[in-house]
């Protein structure tokens, strides 16, 4: 069936059909075993590991024939990141007396103390700055992520079996502010998650004294690196299309387990490469960019770089196409297909598919995936931008347990594989994709 797909799609586009067959399983598992392997460490988010994978990335590009991009004499941009580090654990006490355990969820940098208030309601309503979450539904991360951070300087949650095991998905360590260098971190409520025990004694004493402590603070500079090549176009009025990934990962835990990202992104990231490698053999009418970005696990770092410093004007982008976590079939899709992300607010997916992408709509759409990749900075900016996944929901997500041998490279090689000629198609028509209405994002 995919034999005949790729043939229909490539005919139909004027392709030879032994074009379309250009992945190779061998070249997949190549770039995945080394990305996700030891070498790499896990790729943390700006650190040396991060900048290893993007000159690898980069040196691929080279090696393709892609140019660099323009105004660029190099195939890397780099960025500085400021972030704060805890120099000793966080104190928090009620009444002046230490309660134990406190696991710090996030933080907005600053030291807390003031009034408790035990709150029930809906969190957009809630205007006391400190205030121990009691939710109808029980999801206190949901209440913490939807305050006002202009009115809750401190949320307190309680550290049940969910809250534990997301924060050991993002890394286990508290996330505090990180921005790019000579900018104001954004306003966020600082999380913390009390046991069970603490908790309640706690949502027992409405009014009391409390505060919470960072000592030891510290400032550290680092750098995230993205990986750029740029195929020029043949018509410099037709636009150029943007096809992306993220690089970066978790890196090692406190704990000293690494995580090793090959779902998440080392697939991704070879979805670009192997997607460059098949359309750098001719020019195309519109001009293609590649891109893998770092340090999308702390906040989108590289994508937001790129959207602030690109190498084209933005309004010349006329597509882009993420790719995220394609390393696994999802069991709700039909077999081989990929979901895109907010598939039902352009008209860009079902056009990709209709020439022979493998491509359906977002089955978990509670689950925001859209806004949760760095599709989502360019869309804020009116670019036609979709995250291209396999399972999304796979249970290895951000744990130890994402690594290359559970990665499904048969899959990989043939979900990219479709994806070839209806990228080479949108490359060389004179489709520019748009918003349907309504499914422009817009920053609030």
């Amino acid at each position: 069936m995919l034999k005949t797909i790729l043939l229909a799609g490539a005919l139909a586009a004027g392709i030879p059909a032994a074009q379309a067959q250009s992945v190779s399983e061998a070249s997949v598992r190549g770039h995945a075993s080394y990305l996700a392997g030891e070498a790499l460490r896990g790729r943390g988010s700006a650190t040396p590991d991060e900048a290893a994978a993007a000159a690898y990335v980069a040196a691929a590009f080279r090696g393709y024939g892609l140019q660099t991009a323009p105004g660029m004499t190099g195939y890397t941009q780099t960025a500085e990141v400021v972030s704060l580090k805890l120099g000793s654990p966080a104190v928090f006490t009620v009444n002046g007396a230490v309660v134990a355990d406190p696991l710090l969820f996030s933080s907005s940098g600053k030291d807390v103390r003031g009034t408790l208030s035990v709150y029930a309601g809906e969190p957009a309503a809630a205007s006391a700055a400190i205030v121990l979450a009691s939710p109808a539904d029980g999801n206190g991360l949901r209440f913490a992520g939807s305050v006002d951070p202009s009115k809750v300087k401190l949320v307190i949650i309680r550290a049940n079996a969910e809250v534990r095991d997301y924060y050991a998905k993002i890394g286990g360590a508290p996330r505090l502010p990180r921005t790019f260098k000579g900018e104001p971190a954004r306003p966020r409520p600082t999380i913390l998650a009390l046991p069970d025990a603490a908790f309640d004694a706690l949502a027992r004493q409405d009014g009391a004294a409390v505060a919470l402590e960072l000592p030891g603070l510290v400032e550290q500079v680092s750098t995230t690196t993205n990986a750029i090549g740029y195929l020029p176009g043949t018509d410099p009025k037709a636009g150029v299309i943007l096809l992306s990934a993220h690089l970066d990962h978790l890196g090692l835990r406190p704990d000293g387990k690494m995580m090793y990202g090959a779902n998440d992104d080392a697939s991704g990231t070879v979805a670009v490469l192997e997607l460059a490698k098949a359309l750098a053999g001719k020019k195309h009418r519109r001009g293609i960019l590649f891109v893998a970005y770092g340090s999308e696990e702390i906040g989108g770092f590289g994508s937001r770089w790129f959207g602030a410093h690109p190498p084209v004007p933005l309004d010349q982008i006329a597509a882009n196409i993420e790719f995220e976590m394609i390393g696994a079939q999802d069991p709700k899709l039909p077999a081989g297909d990929m979901m895109m992300t907010g598939y039902e607010r352009s008209n860009l997916g079902e056009t990709l598919k209709a020439h022979g992408a493998l491509l359906a709509a977002d089955p978990y759409p509670d689950e925001h995936f859209f806004q949760r990749s760095d599709n989502y900075s360019l869309a804020l900016k009116g670019i036609v931008a979709h995250t291209i996944s396999g399972w999304a929901v796979v249970p290895t997500y951000h744990t130890p347990e994402d690594t290359f041998a559970n990665l499904d490279t048969g899959f990989m090689t043939r979900a990219i594989q479709s994806l070839i000629v209806p990228v080479r198609w949108l490359a060389d028509s004179s489709f520019r994709p748009d918003w349907k209405p309504g499914g422009r994002p817009e920053e609030k």
